[in-house]
């Protein structure tokens, strides 16, 4: 409770897709296969459709990527904001109403734009609606999917400081994913580094960014820019993600890796534990 956790990795490693099977909100064309999702001791999996409508939006609740498209443009703000505590029964519409100017005034907006349309808000602000969207039920985890995709660089660090402020108000566990280590250091208390589909490292901030040990994360961290040292070139992984349904045999990062060695493209290596946090 209260923590947040850094979901990072190339486009295509699979975050998406991950965040999607927690909330049971995959498309027609994915399914689960296995494993477990476990939420305060139930398996998400276990249960029926219905079920799983009472844990979204209740105890765990996602800001979408790309604010600019998550929003109906033909109903007002405010009406978005008020669905999910209607269809969970949370109160009457009176009630509702006055959660609504809450919320908004909560995530910075003026409790007066709340019967605008989407388009009558600027790109922060549709973030913001979205974030007051995912805290309408007072959900325990929030999951965001790169909250900051397609804004510029001020209005990022406003929605970064928005969440994190939220975090601690309100005792928040949040998801975070994104492309961006340096938002990764500045927000998150653990890392989870995924390629091709699994995971590659999982460990507390320091560690990662200090003790990295699998060559993927190496490779990341080296193609973050050193504000400390300018003149450095910058590093790239060469090569592309594989795709997911034309796996390498052997270990996935092996073809792009530069310590590989001929087991590597073979066996699959193991997840290993090397200490207590890592």
């Amino acid at each position: 409770p209260g923590q947040t956790v850094g979901l990072v990795g190339e486009s295509g490693c699979g975050k998406t897709t991950t965040l999607m099977s927690i909330m049971r909100l995959l498309p027609s064309t994915g399914r689960i296969t296995g494993g477990r999702i476990l939420f305060k001791g139930t398996d998400l999996l276990s249960i029926s459709e219905p079920q799983m409508r009472a844990y979204r939006w209740k105890e765990m609740a996602i800001i979408f990527q790309g604010a600019m498209n998550a929003l109906n443009p033909v109903m007002k703000v405010g009406d978005q904001i008020r669905e999910p505590m209607i269809l969970h029964d949370m109160m009457d519409k009176d009630q509702a109403e006055r959660r609504v100017g809450e919320l908004l005034e909560l995530v910075g907006i003026p409790r007066s734009r709340r019967d605008q349309y989407p388009h009558q808000y600027s790109g922060g602000m549709r973030q913001r609606a979205m974030i007051a969207m995912a805290l309408a039920c007072n959900p325990k985890v929030v999951i965001a999917d790169e909250p900051t995709t397609a804004l510029d660089v001020m209005i990022q660090a406003q929605v970064l400081e928005l969440l994190d402020s939220l975090r601690k108000r309100l005792g928040l566990s949040i998801i975070f994913v994104t492309h961006d280590l340096g938002v990764v250091a500045e927000m998150c208390d653990s890392v989870l580094v995924m390629y091709g589909g699994v995971t590659a490292e999982y460990s507390d901030v320091d560690t990662i960014y200090n003790l990295a040990q699998h060559p993927y994360t190496q490779e990341l961290l080296k193609a973050f820019p050193d504000l400390s040292q300018p003149d450095k070139r910058l590093a790239s992984i060469p090569g592309y993600p594989p795709r997911l349904d034309d796996l390498p045999a052997g270990c996935r990062f092996a073809p792009r890796c530069p310590a590989a060695f001929e087991r590597c493209r073979v066996e699959q290596p193991a997840i290993h534990q090397l200490s207590e946090r890592h």
